[in-house]
C-alpha cells in the first residue's frame, strides 16, 4: 500500500445559479438538483485544468455520490461549489465537493468517477502529466 502523502489538490470554485425549476414543493432546492450541480462543477473543474487535447479525448461518468445535506438552499441564494480532486487511481477519480452559501455549508459530497475514452467509451487511464495539472506539487516533479 502506498503511504506517501498525497499532494495538495487545487481547489476549484464553481458558481451555481439556483433556478426556479430547482425548487420543490417545500420551497427549497430539491435533492436531485445537488447531483446536477456536482456533476456540472466536477466537469467544469476537469475542463478548466486539463489540457485541451485531454479534454477532447476523455469523458467522465459518475460511479457514486454520497451526499450529506447540512442546510436547505433557496431561490436567490448565492451558492458556490468548491471542488477538490482527492486522488486518481487507474481510470477512477475521487472528488470532494463542498456546496456553500457564504460561510454556511449546505452540502458535502464525496463522489467517484470513471474516466473513459471519448471514442471507444471504455475506461481510460490519464497520463501522469495530465493528473499533475490538478496537483501543483506533483506537476513540479513531472
Amino acid at each position: 500500500m502506498n503511504n506517501l502523502p498525497q499532494p495538495a489538490p487545487i481547489p476549484h470554485e464553481y458558481a451555481i445559479g439556483v433556478d426556479p425549476a430547482d425548487i420543490d414543493f417545500m420551497g427549497h432546492v430539491n435533492n436531485a438538483s445537488y447531483l446536477k450541480w456536482v456533476q456540472d462543477a466536477v466537469i467544469d473543474h476537469w475542463r478548466s485544468l486539463a489540457p485541451a487535447d485531454a479534454v477532447a479525448a476523455h469523458a467522465w461518468i459518475a460511479l457514486k455520490h454520497e451526499i450529506t445535506y447540512r442546510r436547505p438552499t433557496f431561490l436567490g441564494d448565492d451558492v458556490i461549489a468548491t471542488v477538490l480532486l482527492e486522488k486518481v487511481q487507474g481510470a477512477r477519480a475521487f472528488y470532494e465537493t463542498i456546496i456553500r452559501r457564504g460561510e454556511d455549508v449546505l452540502a458535502e459530497v464525496k463522489s467517484s468517477w470513471c474516466c473513459i475514452d471519448a471514442k471507444t467509451l471504455r475506461p481510460a487511464r490519464l497520463a501522469r502529466e495530465v493528473i499533475a495539472k490538478f496537483f501543483p506539487e506533483a506537476e513540479a516533479k513531472v
